[in-house]
């Protein structure tokens, strides 16, 4: 709105940083300003390019320039080291599934990019400390491991693998955010 105001206000010719001031001066809203009647328009045009000026004159920096950090950001996103849902490859998973086992495996396919994923990153976090050694909960990052996603026919995410130590019983396939104690029921009476 306040582009169509300026567009109607200024006459035909170039556009000078004085045609602003009166349109800018008239708008009852307080706008964040490029324009500041007591400099020059030197900087004027340097504070249009590189920050934004307030009602305070306080200055927020664009500039390119590296941050100080108060502390170290997370190196991994949405699995660290320290959880206890560990991300496997493709390769580690089929081992897994081949492998002796006597308690459930559950597989969660996800992507760093899904809500839902998170959440449900979450809950399998709640999960494996429950479940301590009674279940093995793992993850799948589909982006890494497309092929194996595809060849799984992961098509919505998160979509979870409960796999029973009973090599008669079939796997349970959900797909979509579930809630934990679904979760708990298919570990607790399916497998």
């Amino acid at each position: 709105m306040a582009l169509l105001l300026l567009q109607a206000h200024m006459p035909s010719g170039s556009i000078t940083m004085s045609n602003f001031s009166p349109i800018i001066s008239s708008m009852s809203a307080p706008l964040p300003c490029f324009y500041n009647p007591q400099s020059s328009m030197k900087t004027q045009r340097q504070n249009s390019l590189f920050s934004t000026t307030t009602s305070k004159n306080t200055h927020f920096s664009l500039s390119k320039l590296p941050r100080k950090l108060l502390c170290e950001p997370p190196r991994g996103k949405y699995v660290r080291e320290d959880y206890l849902v560990k991300k496997l490859s493709a390769q580690e998973i089929q081992e897994l599934v081949k492998g002796e086992r006597n308690v459930p495996l559950i597989i969660d396919f996800y992507a760093t990019w899904c809500g839902p994923c998170i959440l449900m990153a979450q809950e399998l976090e709640m999960l494996a400390v429950e479940y301590e050694s009674n279940a093995i909960i793992v993850k799948v990052d589909t982006d890494d491991e497309y092929e194996f996603a595809r060849d799984m026919q992961v098509r919505g995410l998160p979509t979870l693998f409960f796999i029973s130590p009973n090599p008669n019983k079939d796997a349970i396939r959900t797909e979509g955010l579930i809630p934990i104690q679904m979760m708990r029921d298919i570990i607790d009476n399916e497998m």
